[in-house]
């Protein structure tokens, strides 16, 4: 796999993109203090800081988590003084450069009133992480065959531009259908529509995903490392993070 450069700059909204979503489109879901932000705990677990090479944004997010709180970001692979990694995992982020975007007539949209089968689906198939609000973060589309919710994709970080898809999935009787590809293409078509363009993330030991998305039209951008940190309490900066006093919340 080979990775495409978007441009020629040092940086691009989807080097950080769950901060670029938090202080962005999803700011009425977005728990900020000063440069570090996170998703209110019940629509996703994800946190971000706005540069994980500035001292100022740990201190932000050590008031944000606390002592001994924990956060999961990205892109951290050693943590600066009073946090300490406590896991990880590699992931890559990939793009859409050829895909067939279209409506699916089978797929129906999921709301607050199929979370229990979403969440029934998302525990037998382990796509990634899925709360109880995280339906709301965007587009959420599922095939039933009768009536049992037998598969599952749609929108999760929404950065100015761009919409990941996520959460996709099926459940293991009915794979080798095609579903999951159809759900894809179902989303895009949604995001597309909106003038946006889709990106996804997979585990980087994920082949046979990978081999999916880019069999379909999306190319691998880059490779990341996703990070579990702990605050052990010490504070990286004498200063008293300030929160933000703009729409956003404590």
């Amino acid at each position: 796999m080979s990775v495409t450069l978007l441009d020629a700059s040092s940086s691009h909204i989807l080097d950080n993109p769950a901060w670029a979503a938090l202080t962005g489109p999803h700011a009425h879901f977005a728990e900020r203090i000063g440069h570090a932000a996170r998703y209110h705990q019940d629509v996703a677990p994800f946190y971000a800081v706005s540069d994980e090479d500035d001292p100022r944004a740990w201190v932000d997010l050590a008031a944000l988590v606390g002592p001994g709180g924990t956060a999961s970001v990205r892109g951290v692979t050693e943590a600066p003084e009073g946090w300490e990694v406590v896991g990880s995992g590699q992931g890559v982020q990939l793009v859409d450069t050829a895909l067939r975007a279209q409506p699916d007539p089978e797929a129906v949209r999921l709301g607050p009133a199929d979370v229990p089968e979403i969440l029934d689906l998302v525990a037998r198939t382990e796509p990634g992480p899925y709360l109880l609000r995280t339906v709301e973060m965007g587009t959420y589309l599922g095939i039933r065959h009768r009536g049992r919710l037998i598969a599952l994709a749609g929108e999760r970080l929404h950065a100015p531009g761009w919409a990941e898809i996520s959460a996709v999935c099926t459940d293991p009787a009915y794979r080798g259908r095609g579903l999951a590809t159809c759900l894809v293409r179902a989303v895009a078509a949604g995001i597309k529509e909106r003038g946006e363009r889709p990106f996804l993330h997979a585990r980087a030991d994920n082949a046979n995903a990978i081999r999916l998305y880019e069999s379909i039209g999306f190319t691998l951008r880059r490779r990341t490392v996703f990070s579990l940190v702990r605050h052990t309490g010490a504070a990286a900066l004498e200063e008293t993070a300030q929160p933000c006093r703009c729409h956003c919340r404590r």
